[in-house]
């Protein structure tokens, strides 16, 4: 006799608010867990860097040195360093401990949108509204990009590394992904300008987002369009896109105050999470967790499938 099989549990969505981070720091341009999911750096429009407690939501660290409003920012593998980027024009390397400047460095003919690290962290990767992308030794104390990838025609409005592969989006509605090894470039045209990209986690798929305020999901190695994602606003501003720990679920950012979520696999709407009334202008999820980070305004919320104990106890 042949038995069914067992129902899977169905994936937990983090849509119950666990606290409330107000930053201090003017408006909140981007949010970022860091490695292992215990910490999160917030950019602020105050020009200012800090590094957060999710747990218990407690300043650790705060960052200044650039001369303008700080856009974006990665931490390290190993937690020890921090890199961030800036209006200014800038990209700054510092060190978590003492809070420190490491490297200062100057390059790109303008604001600077996003940075990331490599794996190991010995390369920092920053894409311009000049349409470049430079990378940045981090061991060496050379001003110079040890490389610059000039291939877009438009400003590059994000990017994220894997390993030998680095993902990138412009506003001239392309999708590059470069193989650093191979020394290889593919490209996916959109036709909207992009806002954010991202690699699914078993590495197979991308993500992108643009101002169509459409996500589509295309398949890594051929460029087949996997599934679209609409229903949220996006026509003005550059939001985040991002797929679960899982990666069955699709969310963005939205200008009408929430964050979007929809099943990978079917492309319906499972979640719409209402976080405030005001446009929701970043999230990142963690690595391995149902838990969530959005910045809107001022504030960052951290969201969980559960309520934690001490938010329930009376």
């Amino acid at each position: 006799m042949a038995f069914p099989e067992p129902r899977t549990q169905p994936d937990r969505l983090p849509q119950h608010l666990l606290r409330t981070v107000e930053c201090q720091q003017g408006a909140v341009r981007a949010v970022r867990f860091n490695a292992d999911g215990n910490y999160m750096l917030t950019c602020g429009s105050d020009k200012s860097l800090k590094l957060w407690s999710v747990s218990r939501g407690v300043l650790l660290k705060m960052y200044s040195g650039h001369g303008y409003e700080v856009l974006d920012a990665d931490g390290s593998y190993d937690n020890s360093q921090v890199c961030s980027c800036s209006a200014d024009k800038t990209v700054v390397l510092w060190d978590v401990g003492t809070g420190q400047v490491t490297r200062k460095l100057r390059g790109h003919a303008g604001r600077v949108n996003c940075i990331r690290f490599n794996e190991e962290a010995t390369v920092m990767l920053s894409g311009s509204i000049d349409g470049t992308v430079r990378c940045w030794d981090t061991r060496s104390r050379k001003m110079e990009p040890i490389q610059t990838l000039d291939d877009a025609q438009d400003g590059i409005s994000s990017l994220k590394v894997v390993e030998h592969e680095l993902l990138t989006g412009s506003v001239d509605g392309r999708v590059r992904r470069y193989d650093l090894r191979m020394g290889q470039l593919h490209v996916d045209y959109v036709g909207s300008p992009i806002t954010c990209v991202c690699y699914s986690q078993d590495g197979q798929c991308t993500l992108s987002s643009s101002l169509d305020a459409s996500v589509r999901l295309l398949d890594k190695s051929t460029g087949e369009l996997l599934g679209e994602y609409t229903g949220h606003k996006n026509k003005e501003y550059k939001l985040d896109c991002c797929l679960s720990e899982k990666d069955t679920h699709v969310l963005s950012c939205s200008e009408d105050g929430h964050v979007y979520c929809w099943d990978l696999v079917e492309g319906s709407l499972t979640l719409k999470l209402p976080v405030g009334k005001a446009v929701v202008q970043s999230l990142s999820f963690h690595p391995t967790e149902p838990r969530l980070l959005t910045a809107m305004e001022g504030r960052v919320q951290v969201w969980g499938a559960e309520q934690e104990e001490a938010d329930t106890a009376e």
